[in-house]
């Protein structure tokens, strides 16, 4: 399950987001967290709904999104010492940006600045890291000098790269490492190192913007940074639009001239951001997305299914959904010659209906 992260500073809308994302059910407090709340978000998709129309299963399984909200301004948390590791278990973090006005809630400063609110919680990010860094650095010279040994050998080089980037203040995301050098550091679960999706929290008045958040942060002197992305979300509205059932929330979204929800944005934007895809199983029993990297071939694929698929795969069926729409069965499908048998090392797409043959 994809894990996201939610930060930011105070009073910028980030339980509003959590509340919007998961419409309040299946939060809690996570266990060991600091006021840490988790919700479980499914991903909407239209084309799982229509495989589902045309298959009727006895079970539709949607993807899910996991979202921590820990309460509280990150600097704020960091200055008193608590710990976040909650937010070093996610695989990217959802920066919540103020881009609002409100007269009863002055912004910090007395004046609306995203790039500075960006800057400083990138900061506690970096100082965090930092910490981390210098104390395994302290460590590490001691015992490269003590031992010879390969392993820490390779380390070392690594880890002061690392120190010398965020004494500059310059996020781990930014730094080239290769392969090899990332699962290197991947076990010190770096904060600055996690992908970041910065949500502007729109006000009312710019709410028809959300669809254009790029475009909203270029105004607004965000610039475009490597591995991070851009969403947007109006909190007044979308909390709004949380509370109504399927076809007024549609009415109210296109009334802001919306074309669809904060979530379903939010999850494509993180989608985007971490290069992930989804293709589907399908059948009488269930209809299923499955979550996988791009890139991924459709042996990995089948193992994300189940490991015993993996082991005794021996074929992939692949039909594009679009395709299966129109065709209306994987029979049909393959009587139009749009169904292909695939091997091992075939790349998986997004939006592909497989059905894995395999033995065992």
């Amino acid at each position: 399950m994809l894990r996201i992260g939610i930060v930011g500073l105070s009073q910028v809308g980030k339980t509003t987001l959590f509340q919007i994302l998961t419409r309040a059910h299946g939060s809690g407090l996570g266990s060991g967290r600091v006021e840490a709340h988790v919700g479980v978000v499914r991903v909407p998709d239209a084309r799982l709904d229509r495989l589902a129309e045309i298959y009727q299963p006895k079970k539709t399984v949607h993807a899910t999104v996991e979202y921590v909200d820990t309460a509280g301004s990150i600097i704020e948390l960091a200055r008193k010492g608590v710990e976040t590791q909650s937010l070093r278990e996610m695989d990217a973090l959802a920066h919540v940006v103020r881009a609002f006005e409100d007269d009863a809630l002055p912004p910090p400063d007395g004046c609306l600045n995203p790039q500075r609110d960006i800057e400083n919680v990138e900061l506690e990010l970096i100082l965090s890291d930092l910490s981390i860094v210098e104390k395994r650095l302290e460590r590490l010279e001691k015992d490269v000098k003590k031992q010879k040994n390969p392993a820490l050998e390779k380390e070392l080089p690594v880890l002061t790269v690392c120190k010398g980037a965020l004494e500059k203040q310059q996020p781990l995301r930014e730094v080239t490492l290769t392969p090899e050098e990332e699962r290197l550091v991947r076990g010190f679960t770096f904060l600055s190192l996690k992908p970041a999706l910065y949500v502007l929290n729109l006000g009312e008045r710019d709410a028809a913007r959300a669809d254009a958040a790029e475009q909203f942060a270029a105004e607004a002197g965000l610039k475009q940074r490597p591995r991070t992305a851009v969403s947007a979300i109006c909190g007044k509205v979308e909390a709004e639009l949380a509370e109504l059932g399927d076809a007024d929330a549609a009415e109210f979204l296109s009334s802001y001239g919306l074309k669809e929800s904060a979530v379903a944005r939010l999850i494509r934007a993180s989608y985007r951001l971490l290069g992930l895809i989804s293709f589907f199983t399908v059948g009488e029993d269930e209809c299923r997305a499955w979550t996988i990297r791009a890139g991924t071939t459709a042996l990995d694929a089948a193992g994300e299914i189940h490991s015993d698929i993996q082991r005794g795969f021996i074929r992939a069926e692949v039909v594009k959904f679009d395709d299966l729409n129109v065709a209306g069965s994987f029979a049909e499908a393959r009587t139009r010659a749009q169904l292909r048998l695939e091997g091992k090392e075939y790349v998986v797409h997004d939006g592909e209906v497989v059905h894995f043959r395999h033995s065992g």
